[in-house]
């Protein structure tokens, strides 16, 4: 911060005094001009004109020769006016000129405090942000700059590091909370597999209890795996795409709710698709995901006798469902990773809530966009990816 106020103070610094420079050299230049005839002026007002006669012209060569004579009186006179002139112009020049030295010598110190403190105002903004950079940690992101100032760049710069210490908060929170349910969702098929193992096979179990106690230890298993899948492609999802292919996504929406058709008819939930052409350059595996858990999701959390419309075209796809109603303040939470409607009740075919957050990263690796919206009165929601244009 020194050093970029001693550049400011040396930037402002510099023009004042080149400023105050040219200043007195103009004043010096224009006073030195007119100087010799107000003088003589002056001068000849205090001895009148008619006491000096006709000007006096120096003699000539040929005159020269001849014996010296005095001069007149009146030439006398006007000699000694012209070099009272000349003794008086110098000694105002040279008075002018010490005493303008002196003024700007005076007008340079004047101007480097001035700079000095006019840097330091410049830069208190820089100041406050720096300060408020180097105090931020985890702790304490809650903090703000706040600047009170009247509006321009450095007002902008403060108001555009409060948004990103905003959007950073949001980050850190989400990964925090991620890193904790992440955790808790590991950590609980693990206690499962223990207390089975402990409790289930004590003492000396019939073939029953053991196939019982085998089934579901392999229930939990196929549960682990599945999250370890899915936080494995929420990753894969977040590292961008490494290739890059047409996709037609009206021909994958027929086949994913071919594919999802067991599923629906378990929970008697009726499947539409309206698929019209939309084709999308990007990878084909992360895109069927997509695909698959927007409808896996709709089928998911439905009701008996519940309908899920799957629509593809040029403006993206959109799945709507039936279901429980969705409070609208809760809709943007569920793109987090791990956040369900209502609690886990650990029944089997659940899933781990990685649903909707595995889909919003796949969309922001092909830079698209994702919505959803309550539906309201009867319940469900709409889920709507919308992709750039040419995408």
């Amino acid at each position: 911060m020194s050093s970029e106020r001693a550049r400011l103070t040396a930037l402002y610094g510099g023009m004042l005094v080149l400023a105050g420079a040219l200043l007195t050299g103009l004043v010096y230049f224009l006073v030195r001009q007119g100087l010799y005839s107000s003088i003589t002026a002056a001068v000849t007002t205090a001895v009148p004109a008619s006491r000096i006669g006709p000007p006096w012209r120096p003699p000539s060569p040929a005159a020269s020769a001849a014996p010296t004579k005095r001069l007149p009186t009146e030439v006398t006179q006007g000699l000694a006016v012209t070099k009272i002139s000349d003794v008086a112009e110098q000694a105002a020049l040279s008075r002018l000129l010490t005493v303008s030295v002196l003024v700007l010598f005076v007008y340079t110190a004047l101007s480097v405090l001035l700079a000095w403190w006019m840097a330091g105002r410049v830069l208190r903004p820089v100041a406050v942000i720096t300060g408020t950079a180097r105090r931020l940690s985890g702790e304490n992101l809650h903090e703000r700059i706040a600047l009170d100032a009247p509006p321009g760049e450095l007002k902008q710069l403060a108001d555009t590091f409060d948004e990103m210490l905003g959007r950073i908060e949001q980050l850190v929170g989400a990964q925090q909370r991620f890193a904790a349910n992440a955790a808790h969702e590991l950590r609980t098929p693990l206690a499962v597999q223990r207390a089975a193992a402990e409790i289930g096979l004590a003492g000396a179990p019939d073939a029953e209890q053991v196939t019982k106690i085998r089934t579901k230890l392999i229930s939990v298993a196929d549960d682990s795996e599945h999250l370890i899948e899915g936080l494995l492609l929420l990753a894969t999802s977040e590292q961008g795409l490494e290739r890059r292919e047409p996709i037609a996504l009206d021909v994958l929406a027929d086949a994913v709710a071919e594919g999802l058709a067991g599923r629906a008819a378990e929970r008697e939930v009726t499947v539409s698709v309206r698929a019209e052409p939309l084709t999308v350059h990007g990878d084909g595996v992360l895109l069927d995901r997509l695909m698959h858990n927007l409808v896996a999701n709709a089928v998911s959390h439905n009701v008996k006798g519940g309908h899920v419309d799957l629509r593809t075209g040029p403006e993206g796809i959109e799945v709507t469902n039936t279901g429980p109603e969705v409070p609208p303040e809760t809709v943007p939470h569920l793109f987090e990773p791990f956040r369900r409607l209502r609690e886990r009740t650990h029944a089997r075919g659940e899933g781990a809530g990685l649903g909707l957050s595995i889909v919003a990263a796949i969309a922001r690796a092909h830079g698209a966009e994702v919505t959803a919206e309550a539906n309201g009165e009867g319940g469900g929601l709409t889920v709507q990816v919308r992709f750039p244009p040419g995408g």
